[in-house]
């Protein structure tokens, strides 16, 4: 009888269940140049992955890491062969330059190992459609991490606007960005690939722009819009004097439009939008504030402001999500926020808005 229980948690039953690993998800770290990689070290210590391996080139960066995280220099790898001679990861976590995403994704997906990028996808619709096909035909999870995917007000801002809390959408408004990244004082390997527009593929546009383009599309649930409209400045041209650290995106929809405000010249730093409804408007103020207006008469309203908690896990962590979604823990949806069918569609948003900005039209998207 011990026996029959034994085998009946392991393998489940014929409807299907079968015992979940545990274990933590083994992945690798490639590059240490993005900032964001603090994240995933910080989030190591929720015991959902352990990182078996860093690959980076700059070893004086790597020992700044060695010495604020505590791990041995000998996790640290010259490139992502010699680290896969020694280690099985079975995912990997890109923070290099946006233009290195392609690479890491053309050496993992054949190994049938799962890839996570930090924003944007890509720097191109053309490079992102690649990373797509090389995902596909090697069926791995091919993931892409934004801050504002775990922002609580952002899930529940969607929440309310698909169960017609607010009435038929009308149109979403999006602002982030900082003081740019000379100013807020971000180090110098960050900041030597952040502004180079072969490296990143722009600056503030798409840096901040990604973000809008993401959540819009997440909200729309996988509506492409009709026509993109983008204007570009360069207001700090001693800091960014390659890239352009300004920019409005306009996306025009059958249902309604999306503002994007993409900078670098924000006097405080900030990641919120507006979500209007034919009844009422949406505030997600920043991670945790919300604000919900209806409308009364002309112009009043009745509000109700909200704090809220974090999610649940593992909808509060990029990488306790990866993990989910690898041991098939959680299933994600085709337009979900960390997507690649949500992500190509940003991408061609973003490449159609530098065109706009380039040309002064509007482009139509086919």
């Amino acid at each position: 009888m011990k026996h029959f229980l034994l085998l009946f948690l392991l393998l489940g039953t014929g409807s299907g269940l079968v015992a979940q690993d545990k274990s933590p998800l083994r992945i690798a770290v490639i590059g240490l140049t993005h900032t964001h990689v603090h994240w995933i070290f910080n989030s190591e210590q929720r015991g959902d992955i352990t990182i078996v391996g860093i690959v980076e080139t700059n070893t004086e960066l790597a020992k700044r890491y060695a010495d604020q995280y505590r791990f041995p220099m000998q996790k640290v790898y010259s490139s992502i062969n010699a680290l896969l001679k020694e280690q099985q990861p079975e995912a990997a976590a890109a923070f290099g330059t946006i233009a290195e995403h392609l690479n890491v994704v053309k050496a993992f997906a054949p190994l049938g190992i799962h890839v996570m990028v930090e924003k944007p996808l890509s720097i191109s619709l053309k490079e992102a459609t690649e990373m797509q096909q090389l995902a596909t035909k090697h069926k791995i999870h091919l993931l892409v991490n934004y801050e504002t995917t775990w922002y609580p007000t952002v899930h529940k801002a969607n929440e309310w606007l698909q169960s017609d809390s607010i009435g038929r959408f009308v149109q979403l408004v999006v602002r982030d960005g900082h003081r740019g990244p000379q100013e807020i004082g971000i180090n110098q390997e960050f900041l030597n690939w952040l502004t180079d527009p072969v490296q990143n593929g722009g600056g503030a546009i798409t840096d901040f722009g990604c973000y809008g383009a993401n959540i819009a599309t997440w909200l729309l649930k996988g509506k492409r819009p009709l026509r993109v409209t983008a204007v570009t400045q360069q207001l700090q041209p001693h800091n960014n004097p390659l890239v352009d650290d300004e920019a409005t995106i306009l996306l025009t929809y059958d249902s309604g439009k999306v503002t994007i405000q993409p900078s670098w010249n924000w006097p405080i730093g900030r990641k919120d939008m507006e979500l209007y409804g034919r009844r009422g408007v949406i505030y997600a103020d920043n991670r945790n504030d919300l604000r919900l207006r209806m409308a009364k008469g002309y112009d009043g309203f009745t509000e109700t402001v909200l704090t809220l908690p974090e999610q649940a896990s593992p909808y509060d962590d990029p990488f306790s999500y990866f993990k989910a979604v690898i041991r098939k823990e959680i299933t994600m949806q085709p337009y979900d926020l960390s997507s690649f069918e949500n992500n190509l569609i940003v991408m061609e948003i973003l490449d159609a808005a530098r065109r706009s900005a380039k040309t002064g039209t509007t482009i139509r998207l086919k």
